[in-house]
């Protein structure tokens, strides 16, 4: 298990997506990947940036909460005030290209749910969904529900190659209960079990993505859950 800072980006207004992602890839990655502390750094880019509601997902890990927070602030703001120079200097640019207001994040801890692809995900089409509980569950009982009942069926969704959970580390803090990834190599296997970035709700008609769609309305504030349908890029890995 590792610590994992998951930024989901939003451009300034003014830019297209297309200048968005040239100016995170060209400038901005260069020195984020060397932030203090980082020893794994994946982008994930929109299959469909038009109907995409984020521009692109930053995930950077870190072996210590400590190190983390240190680079990127903790889960309480969405803004950050590194002392760290790499870090401080990435904290600058991000002035450059990102919407810091509008650009929600999560800190959390990764558990790998299945591994069919020892952990390489390069590549991968991957389906992020930034889970949020019902009013009337406590995130402890969110939580529980989540890994107990809804996370067996998941790991079981036709084609999927790669499930992680991700837990948040400061809940009381935290814009999310979690993170759901599954990792499809195929794009169309994943538009078939979970739908297309669209919408936030999707139907499947079959098998055990019909099963865990019908699942979620037991426990997840479904209009509330952001997601995000993309490719992974790894970056740099230290591991």
């Amino acid at each position: 298990m590792m610590y994992k800072h998951v930024a989901l980006l939003v451009r300034q207004d003014g830019m297209s997506h297309e200048e968005f992602v040239d100016y995170w890839q060209t400038n901005h990655t260069p020195i984020a990947k060397d932030i203090e502390g980082v020893v794994r750094y994946q982008q994930v880019l929109p299959t469909e940036p038009a109907h995409a509601e984020f521009d692109g997902l930053a995930e950077l890990y870190f072996e210590t909460l400590a190190d983390l927070h240190e680079a990127l602030g903790s889960p309480g703001s969405r803004d950050y005030d590194p002392t760290k120079a790499v870090a401080a200097k990435a904290r600058e640019d991000v002035n450059n290209f990102l919407a810091v207001e509008e650009r929600p994040r999560i800190i959390g801890e990764e558990i790998v749910q299945k591994d069919e692809v020892d952990g390489d995900t390069d590549g991968l089409y991957k389906h992020s969904a930034f889970l949020v509980r019902q009013d009337d569950m406590t995130h402890d009982e969110f939580v529980d529900y989540w890994q107990s009942n809804h996370t067996p069926i998941a790991r079981e969704i036709e084609g999927v190659v790669k499930y992680n959970t991700v837990i948040p580390t400061d809940p009381e803090n935290a814009e999310f209960d979690g993170v759901a990834e599954l990792y499809f190599d195929d794009l169309e296997k994943l538009y078939d079990a979970l739908g297309s970035e669209g919408s936030r709700d999707y139907a499947p008609d079959k098998g055990k993505a019909k099963a865990a769609r019908e699942d979620v309305d037991n426990f997840l504030a479904i209009d509330e859950r952001p997601r995000f349908i993309g490719q992974e890029q790894l970056v740099q890995d230290e591991g």
